[in-house]
């Protein structure tokens, strides 16, 4: 399923407030919330703002690095959750599909960092339908959270 960065919000939750990050899915209302840190939100922000801000950070300097040895995003894709022993929600995994000098290759990444990759590089979004039947959520709950970049001064 195809997929996309709507929004990246913050939530408040018993423990505090929590980043999140919603992906949209074409033909669906519904949403795909991934709860991710602090610096991801951010980088993610940035990356969908394509702020430059001089000194590469964690996510630039790798994609830097992939490009200068070649290599090249083709896509993202969200492909499982992991659960909690407690049933308390999961672990989302990722893959980053590359292609590189020697073919395509595959590289286990965190949903978080793969995103931040794709909102600097256009790179497309997927996500399986189980991961999509899992999670969705409905867009209104999270149209209503506060952005990230009008918050993260303030925490």
């Amino acid at each position: 399923m195809q997929a996309s960065i709507d929004a990246v919000r913050v939530a408040g939750t018993p423990e505090g407030p929590v980043p999140v990050v919603v992906l949209a899915v074409e033909g669906e209302s519904d949403v795909v919330p991934i709860f991710i840190g602090f610096s991801e939100a951010t980088s993610i922000a940035r990356g969908l703002e394509a702020e430059d801000i001089g000194r590469p950070l964690t996510h630039d300097l790798l994609l830097d690095v992939m490009e200068e040895l070649g290599s090249r995003i083709d896509r993202i894709v969200v492909t499982g959750i992991e659960e909690r022993d407690d049933g308390q929600g999961g672990t989302y995994i990722a893959d980053i599909h590359l292609q590189t000098p020697r073919g395509e290759t595959v590289i286990d990444a965190r949903p978080s960092d793969s995103l931040a990759l794709a909102a600097r590089t256009n790179a497309s979004i997927e996500i399986t339908e189980d991961v999509f039947e899992d999670s969705r959520d409905d867009s209104e709950k999270f149209d209503e959270l506060e952005d990230i970049r009008n918050v993260s001064g303030e925490l």
